[in-house]
């Protein structure tokens, strides 16, 4: 992965809470008895996350970033619309831009800026999803696999199209961003 440079941010911008989360107040954090984020986890300026439609968990070691939307899933029935809980893993990337509505996200993903992810999208394991890619609803991204801008896949275990190292990249990636994410 790419070396991280420092990202200074206003001190008075962002909010540092006891597990290490630096959630900025340009943030909108719908329903935010909902949301739990487990430590580490950096939510930009202008990101929003829907906890007010279903629970949001994010693991460890996540960047949501800069306008951002995550909302959980939902599904339509005769009778209405039901969202369901969204689980997003530790270590991953979620880029500026990116709107979001997966069944659950793996960990160790990285997703590039402006990527849609389509309603009740599976993403398992250490995939790439890249910039300006759009995920159909109820597409599964399998481990070690890479979806394209162009709407293809690549990959499987051994592929160079995702490192088989993806895991130990992502843990990296993700401390190193956010040891570099400080104030200014």
């Amino acid at each position: 992965m790419m070396e991280v440079p420092n990202n200074f941010y206003n001190k008075d911008e962002y909010v540092e809470t006891a597990t290490g989360n630096k959630v900025s107040r340009q943030t909108v954090l719908c329903g935010s008895q909902n949301i739990v984020l487990h430590g580490k986890v950096i939510v930009q300026s202008g990101a929003i996350i829907r906890g007010d439609l279903a629970a949001v968990r994010t693991g460890r070691y996540c960047v949501v970033g800069k306008g951002a939307v995550v909302r959980p899933p939902f599904k339509q029935f005769s009778k209405g619309v039901a969202f369901f809980p969204l689980n997003i893993g530790d270590h991953v990337f979620i880029g500026e831009g990116s709107i979001l509505s997966p069944a659950s996200i793996g960990s160790f993903v990285f997703i590039g800026k402006n990527v849609v992810i389509g309603r009740r999208c599976i993403l398992k394991d250490c995939c790439i999803i890249e910039d300006g890619a759009i995920l159909p609803p109820e597409t599964t991204v399998a481990s070690y696999m890479r979806f394209k801008a162009d709407g293809t896949i690549e990959g499987g275990q051994g592929s160079a199209h995702v490192p088989l190292a993806m895991q130990d990249l992502m843990i990296e990636y993700t401390k190193s961003y956010y040891e570099h994410f400080i104030p200014a």
